[in-house]
């Protein structure tokens, strides 16, 4: 059946993900646990690959991710999430380093019903955690981008497909993280994944440098050259074949060094690389994996030929905002229409640093920035009104927990930002050193040491009071995460906080590991050095200090990343020396409370279920 024939089509003729049946045995299979026909570990291995994950909290609270191949949600698909962020969590949503979003404290007995209104607009908890092969990720600007090789879009969703509710999918070793790139600067770094595809041509063929085996948290590996040219028509069998060996040759003991880059140190490149060609033969041998479409000539995205929707007025963009109920624990978005007066002196920088040029003429890509990721339900329907007046209907959330509206009219750019602003959303500098990213930390992550979304917030808030500085260091990233995992991606960043703790007396202090110089450059991830540990309340002054030598000492426009790798780590530590002193006479009472919290620091890291 072709897709534009399914009752499920959804946006572009793009096929549901859904599966009723599935979130039935759920329903069941949560029974059966009731009942006491299934051990704990029976059901949390359950209901992770359905993409259920137990919070810290010790009351009934949930965390459950929903899929967004390639970042791409159609505009009934942001309703859906509306609805689930309103109805079953916190009253928002938060977009994740891996183009997913989480809801946060849900009811294990709502987790059903929030499966099902996602299921009805196409979308899956399916694989979203679990030791399965996971969200496959993709550049933001796919099809559109001015730099772009080719379109990798159609090659992803197919990938996608391929391997959702795969045979071997949920029974890995470990969880397996693929990425696809078509840009010349890697958007979607495809270096720190178990499979990095980029997008390349030759001789006038289509096909994918490949890289294996990369990733951060306790062994930062950059991913290994399996193909320089690997043609677009080959690339499911290739990918089979890679599941395949790591599916029989990976570590199922040892939770925490069993990802696939694990397994190629262990046996060594070589011996990888022939179990992977064996298993291609033999993959080959069984008639290989033919992708949907001739590889050459895939579907192009061309503009909306269709008349968009009136935008919604700003007054009643405002009043639906702030009519918002949030509720629960943690840190919430702030919710700030702008002040009408100030919107065109602030119009002008959020146009230099949130809008770039389609390839396609006279159209342009807006990015949202939202602060630490969130969303409230008001925000995202809000949102999905906009990208019908002024998009395609459709949005890309992205790895720098933001969202792209794409085929924007260059003459409606402004109109947009208005509308934008009466919504509490015009933030400007994305992508630069206030674009700060985090992981949800301890104030939901059974890991987490520290609650790194009230760093996030605190960094964010510091370096927007001081646009001089941002513009002083305009490539640097700063990424925080709450443990060693990195699921804030702190290792790749110029600049990366990763939560710990430090004992002054008998007192626990919240305190972060300073690492810098990290990011992926080419085909090539580099990881952060650290540089200091520095109280969690002295992180400001810390990352103050750090870009004042960056835009003082950089060479032309070196780029952060090589200017942190060749200055020396002693130079570094000097200037950091003064803040990860501290001492009981020194220390104030502060110190001993965590960023985003009111009441003393008490760490209880718990078992995780990121390795169940």
């Amino acid at each position: 059946m072709a897709a534009i024939d399914d009752p499920k089509t959804l946006g572009r003729a793009r096929l549901s993900f859904a599966n009723d049946a599935e979130i039935d045995e759920f329903a069941t299979t949560l029974a059966r646990f009731e009942r006491g026909e299934l051990t704990a570990d029976q059901w949390r291995v359950f209901r992770l690959v359905r993409g259920t994950y137990g919070q810290r909290q010790a009351d009934d609270a949930q965390m459950i991710r929903v899929k967004i191949p390639q970042g791409v949600l159609t505009t009934a698909q942001l309703h859906a999430l509306a609805d689930i962020a309103d109805q079953y969590s916190r009253g928002f949503g938060h977009i994740t380093t891996r183009q997913n979003m989480q809801f946060h404290f849900i009811k294990l007995h709502e987790v059903e019903l929030a499966m099902r209104r996602a299921a009805e607009a196409g979308l899956t908890t399916r694989e979203a955690c679990g030791n399965s092969v996971r969200n496959v990720t993709g550049c933001p600007y796919a099809g559109v981008g001015e730099d772009e090789v080719f379109d990798v879009t159609p090659y992803a969703e197919a990938l996608t497909r391929y391997f959702l509710r795969h045979p071997l999918s949920s029974s890995l070793p470990r969880k397996f993280k693929i990425a696809f790139e078509g840009c010349r600067e890697d958007h979607a770094k495809t270096a720190i994944h178990d499979i990095g595809w980029r997008a390349v041509i030759r001789d006038g063929r289509r096909g994918f440098r490949v890289l294996v085996g990369g990733g951060t948290a306790i062994l930062c590996t950059s991913g290994n050259a399996l193909f320089d040219f690997l043609p677009a028509g080959e690339m499911l069998t290739a990918a089979e074949a890679i599941v395949r060996v790591f599916h029989r040759l990976g570590d199922y003991q040892h939770k925490q060094r069993n990802r696939m880059k694990f397994l190629i140190k262990s046996i060594g490149w070589d011996a990888w690389r022939s179990a992977f060609e064996a298993a291609y033969a033999e993959v080959q041998s069984d008639g290989g994996v033919t992708l949907p479409f001739d590889p050459e000539t895939p579907a192009v995205e061309s503009a909306p030929d269709w008349p968009r929707t009136q935008a919604p007025d700003l007054s009643a963009i405002s009043t639906q905002v702030m009519a918002a109920a949030l509720r629960g624990p943690g840190i919430r978005p702030v919710l700030a229409p702008a002040d009408p007066s100030s919107r065109e002196a602030d119009a002008l920088r959020w146009t230099v640093t949130n809008v770039r040029r389609q390839k396609q003429p006279g159209f342009a890509v807006v990015t949202v920035t939202v602060p630490l990721g969130d969303l409230t339900g008001a925000q995202i329907r809000v949102l999905a009104s906009l990208a019908d007046a002024f998009a395609d209907g459709s949005v890309r959330v992205t790895a720098t927990q933001n969202l792209v509206f794409r085929w924007v009219p260059f003459d409606e750019t402004v109109r947009l930002y208005h509308a934008l602003a009466a919504a509490g959303l015009n933030l400007p500098d994305a992508d630069t050193a206030a674009d700060v990213t985090s992981c949800p930390g301890a104030e939901s992550c059974k890991l987490a040491v520290t609650q790194s979304r009230g760093l996030g917030r605190a960094l964010g808030d510091y370096l927007r009071a001081r646009p001089a500085l941002v513009n002083a260091a305009p490539d640097v990233d700063v990424k925080i995460s709450g443990c060693p995992n990195g699921c804030g991606q702190h290792h790749i960043a110029g600049i990366g906080f990763q939560g710990s703790l430090r004992k002054v007396g008998d007192k626990a202090v919240p305190q972060y590991f300073v690492m810098v110089g990290g990011g992926v450059h080419g085909d090539v991830a580099s990881f952060g050095r650290v540089v200091a540990k520095v109280p969690a309340h002295r992180c400001s002054t810390a990352l103050d200090r750090l870009l004042r030598v960056y835009a003082a000492e950089r060479r032309d426009d070196e780029p952060a990343e090589r200017f942190f790798a060749r200055i020396e780590v002693a130079r570094i530590k000097t200037l950091l020396a003064d803040l990860e002193t501290l001492t009981a006479e020194t220390a104030t009472p502060e110190d001993f409370v965590d960023l985003g919290e009111t009441t003393a620091f008490a760490p209880e890291m718990t078992a995780g279920e990121c390795s169940a």
